[in-house]
C-alpha cells in the first residue's frame, strides 16, 4: 500500500477506507520504474475501496464512475463500458487491467522444500546478455535491462528449459517473471522457481510481487501455487492511439 500511495500520489491509509478517494496523479521519482506518471486515469482497489489516480482533465469522469457503483464491479463489464464510453469521448480507453499478487512467506518455504528434478541455478545480471530471446521474454525485459538484477535458471543438463526474473520495479518491491520452454511445461519448473526466487528476493530484503492479467489462468494458478496471494487490482486508460497500436500488433 505505501508503493501504490507513491505511484498513484496519494496516502497509504486510502486504501483502506470504507469510501472510495480521488487524487490527482503527479510524477514521482519513487513510482514504479515502467509507469508513465501522470496518469490520465488509473484505478486501484485492495479489495475495500478504489482509489482513482488521475490527470484534472479526466476527475470529474473518474469521480462519476466510482461512486456510480459497488467497488468490487468497478473493474468488470459491464460497468467498466459507462467508464471506457466516458473516457473516448476525451481520446483516452481503457488498456491494461492486471491482478497483483504479494507472498505468503511461510507457503513459499513449502514450495522451496519440494523436490525438484533439474538443476537450479541462481542467476545475476552479467548472466542474463545472451537470454534476452522471445522464449524468455516474461522473465527478462529488454527495453529495460538495467533492471533485471536476479534470476534463477532451471536446466535439463546443460540446457536452460526454465527462467524466473526478477525486475527492480522500485526501492523495495521487485517483480517476477516466468518462462518455461513447452516442452518442459506442466512439470512444476515454473512454480519452483517462482517461489525460490521469491525466497532469494526476501533474503535480500525486498518485497516480490507477481503480475497477471485476470484471464491469464495459468500464470494466475502458477502465482498461487508458488506461494502468492491475491493482494491488488489495477486498471489503466491510454491514450486511443496507444491502445490501437497496441491491437494492431
Amino acid at each position: 500500500m505505501a508503493q501504490s500511495a507513491i505511484d498513484l500520489g496519494a496516502a497509504p491509509l486510502d486504501f483502506e477506507k470504507n469510501e472510495n478517494v480521488i487524487v490527482i496523479s503527479r510524477e514521482d521519482a519513487r513510482a514504479r520504474r515502467y509507469l508513465q506518471l501522470p496518469f490520465s486515469c488509473q484505478l486501484v482497489s485492495y479489495g475495500n475501496n478504489v482509489v482513482a489516480s488521475v490527470s484534472p482533465e479526466y476527475r470529474e469522469i473518474a469521480e462519476i464512475y466510482i461512486n456510480q457503483y459497488p467497488a468490487e464491479h468497478l473493474f468488470e463489464t459491464p460497468h467498466l463500458h459507462v467508464l471506457n464510453e466516458a473516457l473516448v469521448e476525451r481520446g483516452q480507453k481503457i488498456c491494461f487491467m492486471a491482478e497483483y499478487f504479494l507472498p505468503d512467506v511461510e507457503a513459499l518455504r513449502t514450495r522451496t522444500e519440494d523436490d525438484f528434478p533439474y538443476r537450479k541455478r541462481l542467476l545475476t545480471q552479467a548472466d542474463f546478455e545472451e537470454l534476452y530471446l522471445p522464449e524468455w521474454s516474461n522473465a527478462l525485459c529488454e527495453k529495460r535491462k538495467e533492471l533485471d538484477v536476479l534470476g534463477v535458471g532451471a536446466y535439463d543438463g546443460d540446457r536452460l528449459v526454465g527462467l524466473a526474473g526478477a525486475s527492480a520495479d522500485c526501492d523495495t518491491m521487485w517483480q517476477i517473471g516466468v518462462d518455461v520452454l513447452p516442452a518442459y511445461r506442466r512439470k512444476g519448473i515454473a512454480t519452483a522457481l517462482t517461489s525460490y526466487l521469491a525466497m532469494e528476493i526476501l533474503n535480500r530484503g525486498k518485497v516480490p510481487f507477481y503480475c497477471a492479467a485476470w484471464c491469464n489462468v495459468k500464470s494466475v494458478r502458477n502465482a498461487i501455487k508458488s506461494g502468492f496471494r491475491p493482494a491488488w487490482v489495477e486498471m489503466t486508460a491510454k491514450p486511443c492511439r496507444v491502445v490501437e497500436e497496441m491491437n494492431e500488433k
